[in-house]
């Protein structure tokens, strides 16, 4: 004989993860290559022009961090044969910030240099570096909303907004 199912109120079920504590779980787990699997391709189809024409050319051999704080995510970068790569050694120079001002540093929904006079993102160490970065993403017109890289950091605002 079997008991009938009853209806079990949503509010008494657990809520999902938020996106942050989640990422902040996961990020320190997933190894440096398969961070590289996914990142990189990203990043060198977005950065496709800037990189032939030779924009990041100082990044050669230098490492930068991207520490998005609020997410517990950090990713160092460096130039490798004409491509940027994701490297496991900390960086030279670091810009550090939550991920809503990186978001609008890469759809250019504020003036970037407000973001860093305002001091919502930072740039620690080599800062003569973490400018050069800085301003090659400045430099660019459209922001970074324009590809597959632009289409994912849409979704996560979206995903982030609902969850918030």
């Amino acid at each position: 004989m079997s008991l009938p199912l009853l209806p079990v109120p949503l509010s008494s079920l657990p809520r999902p993860a938020a996106p942050a504590r989640l990422i902040r779980a996961l990020d320190p787990r997933v190894p440096v290559g398969l961070k590289r699997r996914l990142v990189e391709p990203l990043l060198n189809r977005t950065f496709a022009d800037p990189l032939a024409e030779g924009e990041f050319d100082a990044l050669e051999g230098r490492r930068i961090t991207l520490a998005i704080e609020d997410l517990g995510m950090a990713l160092t970068l460096t130039l490798e044969g004409e491509r940027l790569a994701v490297c496991s050694e900390p960086g030279e120079a670091t810009i550090r910030g939550g991920w809503r001002e990186f978001l609008c540093l890469a759809t250019r929904r504020e003036d970037p240099d407000a973001l860093f006079f305002q001091r919502r993102l930072l740039i620690e160490g080599d800062t003569e570096l973490g400018l050069m970065v800085k301003n090659l993403l400045d430099g660019r017109e459209e922001g970074l909303v324009q590809g597959p890289f632009g289409e994912l950091l849409v979704r996560l605002e979206r995903l982030a907004n609902r969850t918030s």
